[in-house]
């Protein structure tokens, strides 16, 4: 994919999150605690470009295509909406290099997100992030 096609995806996942946002006051009845939301695009790729896997996290409450959001949302309320704060899980990763990017961005309690990281494979993205970008089925 070439860089140019990754800009034009990415801007395409962000329109997407934005008429996202242009929904929420017609959900703001169905339970949605008041005050500054939190909702993240999430996109996952393999190597340094690309996005192979992509969803919408809400909290407040937890909901969305994420397959753990409830997870998600209690480890980034623990870190305060900051991703690169998630405490680091034990894990046993294989030294096996197959870099994945993982990207974040939206809000978190009304302040933006912008947040991208490459890891050398999945299990040390797991491991540094916990569930937030846990995307597809273990």
């Amino acid at each position: 994919m070439t860089h140019t096609s990754v800009r034009a995806v990415r801007a395409a996942l962000l329109v997407a999150l934005a008429l996202l946002a242009c929904a929420a006051p017609a959900r703001a009845g169905a339970g949605h605690h008041p005050g500054p939301d939190s909702r993240l695009l999430l996109t996952v790729g393999r190597g340094e470009t690309g996005v192979e896997d992509a969803t919408v996290l809400w909290c407040d409450p937890p909901e969305g295509r994420h397959r753990r959001a409830a997870d998600a949302c209690a480890e980034l309320e623990a870190a305060d909406g900051r991703i690169s704060a998630i405490p680091a899980k034990d894990a046993i990763c294989p030294m096996i290099y197959a870099p994945v990017t993982a990207h974040a961005s939206g809000s978190w309690r009304g302040r933006p997100v912008d947040y991208t990281e490459t890891f050398p494979n999945t299990c040390t993205l797991n491991a540094r992030t916990g569930a937030v970008f846990a995307l597809t089925p273990a």
